[in-house]
């Protein structure tokens, strides 16, 4: 059985093959492949490729340098294998995912045409190169989507209860790139207009959550659903260390990403000032891109709309000593902030099943979420975790303030052991590996009828 992936990024193994930098994005893919390679002949394991976007400054790069023995690039492709992996990059312009690109489609067809594969499995639906790869390869009855998030519904949520006029707001950076908080709702939605069409295409959907089972009904009631956990990336597995009060930073707390409107960092924010009256050494960390820098002219250009909102809350309200934006972390780094931090916070506007909450939950960190999307199908509340209403800042200060109280020590030590263990459950990378052989079985031997 031949297996053919789309993947958003090109996986960290054949990066580092080529000598080029690796991302962070997605790693807990290489694990899966990983599995792939090393069960390569066993009766009934998949015969794996790969592909995934090029964008314009690595298409240069791979222009400009030699190449190791096992990969060429000419018109537009990167063809090799290392480590076990067939491989196919194709030039795609991922900074801007709100346009199609009509090339893709025939980059894509050439690949096809290559492996011949019996199921194509596309990783996410927010690129456009999704879609292409529907159109290209035409067989719903052997495509198979795995739901991430969905820009379709996320651009609905996008402002999250900004004020108006830092919605209309345009930064130097946001006028010279077109991308104000209004014009990338817009982009979310052109990009949903891709996705719909890409479920519309396809035969099957992977998901884990009663929400995305809901869209995927409403967009493809025709497609067939198959339940699948999430597998997440391999450092958060193997350890021994798991969270612990002695090991904290006091009254810190961890958010994984606050670079635009959905993630919700500014909810956090508006509730920060109650938690500092009362705890007033707490401190926020911020994982991701620094938004509110600001320290020289090319800091000051390249600042957005949404990140000059955060750093004149931060100073109006007086809370700039309690925030830090950290940049971007490696996997290792992240696991790190998460076991040094009092709680782990996730405000979101809309999430379908954040990874992150599945990673503190597994680390045993105690978890604050917003109650959205499918994150009630990854922890109980008050059991697990504690959930509070979206946009209920009073709400998320209270539950903070709960864990930050020793009088509730034990409860939250309890907590984070009960999440802990089901997150073990949901996030068990064997169990999660047999069910996607399952699911690739079952596409594979599902007799084609024209669509």
């Amino acid at each position: 059985m031949k297996v053919l992936w789309l993947c958003n990024i090109m996986l960290p193994v054949i990066a580092q093959s080529l000598g080029l930098p690796a991302s962070n994005k997605e790693g807990w893919l290489s694990g899966i492949a990983g599995k792939m390679v090393r069960s390569a002949g066993e009766p009934g394991a998949p015969d794996l490729s790969i592909c995934f976007p090029i964008d314009p400054h690595m298409a240069k790069a791979l222009q400009s340098r030699q190449l190791p023995s096992f990969a060429a690039y000419a018109n537009g492709l990167l063809v090799g294998k290392a480590c076990g992996l067939r491989f196919y990059g194709f030039e795609e312009n991922t900074l801007m995912p709100e346009v199609y690109d009509a090339r893709v489609e025939d980059y894509l067809k050439r690949i096809i045409s290559d492996v011949e594969p019996d199921v194509v499995h596309c990783f996410g639906t927010e690129y456009p190169h999704t879609l292409a790869m529907t159109r290209a390869f035409n067989r719903p009855k052997r495509t198979l989507i795995g739901i991430q998030g969905l820009c379709s519904v996320y651009a609905d949520e996008f402002m999250a209860d900004l004020p108006l006029n830092v919605q209309w707001r345009m930064t130097p950076r946001d006028f010279i790139r077109h991308d104000s908080l209004r014009q990338q709702q817009k982009k979310y939605r052109k990009r949903g207009a891709y996705e719909i069409e890409a479920l519309q295409n396809a035969g099957h959907v992977t998901g884990r959550t009663d929400w995305d089972r809901h869209w995927t009904h409403v967009y493809n009631p025709n497609a067939e659903y198959h339940f699948m956990n999430e597998t997440l990336r391999s450092n958060f597995y193997g350890h021994e260390a798991k969270w612990a009060y002695g090991d904290t930073n006091p009254y810190s707390i961890f958010v994984s990403q606050g670079n635009y409107p959905i993630k919700g960092l500014h909810y956090l924010l508006w509730a920060l000032p109650k938690i500092l009256e009362q705890y007033p050494d707490t401190h926020v960390y911020v994982a991701g891109d620094r938004v509110t820098r600001n320290d020289t002219f090319v800091d000051f250009v390249k600042l957005s709309g949404y990140g000059l909102y955060l750093k004149q809350l931060l100073i109006t309200k007086r809370m700039r000593h309690a925030v830090t934006f950290l940049g971007r972390l490696t996997a290792e780094e992240m696991r790190q902030q998460f076991l040094s931090c009092h709680v782990f916070v996730s405000p979101s506007s809309i999430e379908n099943s954040p990874n992150s909450v599945g990673e503190a939950m597994l680390l045993g960190v105690p978890v604050i979420s917003s109650d959205v999307g499918g994150v009630h199908n990854m922890l109980k509340d008050g059991e697990e975790g504690w959930l509070y209403p979206k946009a209920d800042t009073d709400a998320l200060a209270e539950r903070i303030l709960y864990v930050f109280d020793s009088a509730n020590r034990a409860k939250v030590l309890a907590t984070g052991v009960r999440a802990s263990v089901h997150a073990g459950k949901t996030h068990d990378p064997k169990t999660n590996y047999d069910r996607l052989l399952e699911i690739y079985r079952e596409i594979a031997g599902e007799k084609e009828t024209t669509v």
